[in-house]
């Protein structure tokens, strides 16, 4: 009877036990765990999971739970109570935190600690309606913001042997992306649940996270041989007795290609934030034909991350092979087929606009990572990366300030969309091909 209680209990761990290897197994992989970089894929995964689930819940009290015209007011003031001061301290965040560079796994714990109080705050207030969900919605906002600098700073520390950077962020990138796909329907059942139930699981799973953070190498925190990247990069930033100071810190000492890439990259990520909003409520509106608003929100959501997982994919495979010539095309495809989306206006073209902005998204952002790795000095980088992602960032909430002012006119939108690509991609592409014709440049000076 015991021998029985025994095997009928290694059968039911069995499937728990051989995933949890299998997943060490893949994280872990071409000399990942001896880098470290398997533990930080894995807490980008926790963070993925943990992001979606909060996601969840804020979309299921602030979108669905009103009528259209009062969802609109609610996200509106959503974005003005939240969106607006983040645009004002997300430049910050990136600064502030190159001040901290011993203190990194400190700083994604709290981030990820933050956000696990948060959930709470928030979950209290969709179930008595107060008002300290939006300053909590900010908080998680800054927090995630935070994390998301740090750990683009923390990647090329983690680098195994041989091993591009390209390669390193597209596996963290599509570790987030599984984890992300798995959690959402996990985060709808918890709804199903109760209102506040997804937060719970956010609050766990961010707990988590949390621990995690401090099972990374204890190199995350050194910063030998690391320098802040600056705005200019001009004969009066050299180095030497008759050096002047910089003004503010910024991106122009990466030079002209990664410049021009981050604007292309910018457009990308404005058109990402526009699809966002301007679709959940044309799509809650006006459907996809013959399926309920949440079906067809469904649909384009699971379109874009198909093509955010695909471009993930491609641009590990094409490794830095011609980034300036991979960008152009990336914007091209996507200005293409944003025309046509707003030409022929369907369902079925709607989710390709959403796939192949997902696609474009990715590869793009890909290959920004293999410029900043060729051309930008090592003493420079983590600083570069972590700036570049934070104007990324604004260009999101800005292309989805424009969408949620938006008419629900599904051309009107669609032709919005492509303008904005077409003024990225118009501003960067003699650029892009001039540093593509003449090579690799001379690596610009620092500060």
């Amino acid at each position: 009877m015991r021998g029985a209680a025994r095997s009928v209990g290694r059968a039911l761990h069995l499937p728990v036990t051989g995933t949890a290897r299998g997943i060490r197994k893949a994280t872990h992989a071409h000399g990942a765990g001896e880098s470290g970089l398997g533990k930080l894929i894995e807490l980008h995964a926790v963070n993925g999971a943990g992001d979606v689930m909060i996601t969840v819940a804020l979309a299921s009290t602030v979108f669905f739970s009103v009528p259209t015209d009062e969802a609109r007011g609610r996200v509106a003031l959503y974005l003005a109570i939240t969106m607006a001061p983040f645009t004002v301290l997300a430049p910050v965040i990136g600064p502030l935190l190159d001040r901290l560079p011993h203190g990194r796994r400190a700083a994604m714990a709290g981030a990820m600690l933050a956000r696990a109080l948060l959930a709470l705050i928030i979950a209290g207030a969709v179930a008595g309606g107060g008002l300290e969900l939006y300053p909590a919605a900010l908080g998680v906002l800054v927090a995630s913001k935070a994390y998301g600098v740090v750990r683009s700073a923390v990647v090329p520390r983690l680098l195994p042997p041989r091993f591009s950077l390209v390669k390193a962020n597209s596996r963290v990138t599509l570790a987030g992306l599984l984890a992300t796909g798995v959690a959402a329907p996990i985060g709808a059942g918890l709804h199903a649940i109760g209102d506040p139930w997804p937060l719970y699981g956010a609050f766990v799973i961010f707990v988590a996270g949390t621990f995690l953070s401090f099972s990374l190498p204890p190199k995350v925190d050194s910063a030998k041989g690391e320098d802040v990247a600056l705005l200019a990069a001009d004969e009066e930033h050299l180095h030497g007795p008759h050096r002047k100071e910089a003004r503010r810190p910024g991106l122009r000492t990466v030079g002209p290609a990664v410049t021009h890439a981050l604007g292309a990259n910018a457009a990308l990520r404005c058109l990402s934030g526009f699809l966002i909003f301007f679709l959940a409520f044309l799509l809650r509106e006006h459907p996809l034909t013959g399926e309920s608003a949440a079906v067809s929100l469904g649909i384009v959501g699971v379109a874009a991350g198909v093509g955010n997982a695909l471009g993930t994919a491609v641009g590990s495979w094409l490794h830095s092979r011609a980034p300036e010539i991979i960008i152009v095309a990336a914007v091209a495809a996507v200005l293409g087929t944003a025309i046509v989306a707003a030409l022929f206006f369907g369902a079925f073209l709607v989710a390709v606009l959403a796939a192949m902005a997902g696609f474009g998204q990715a590869l793009a952002k890909l290959s920004l990572d293999a410029l900043i790795q060729r051309d930008v000095p090592e003493l420079v980088r983590t600083s570069a990366f972590a700036r570049s992602e934070t104007l990324l960032q604004v260009a999101w909430v800005f292309g989805g300030a424009v969408g949620i002012v938006m008419p629900l006119n599904g051309t009107l939108g669609l032709v919005v969309a492509a303008a904005i690509v077409a003024a990225g991609w118009l501003a960067t592409l003699r650029g892009l091909l001039s540093s593509a014709r003449h090579g690799t440049r001379p690596r610009p000076r620092v500060a």
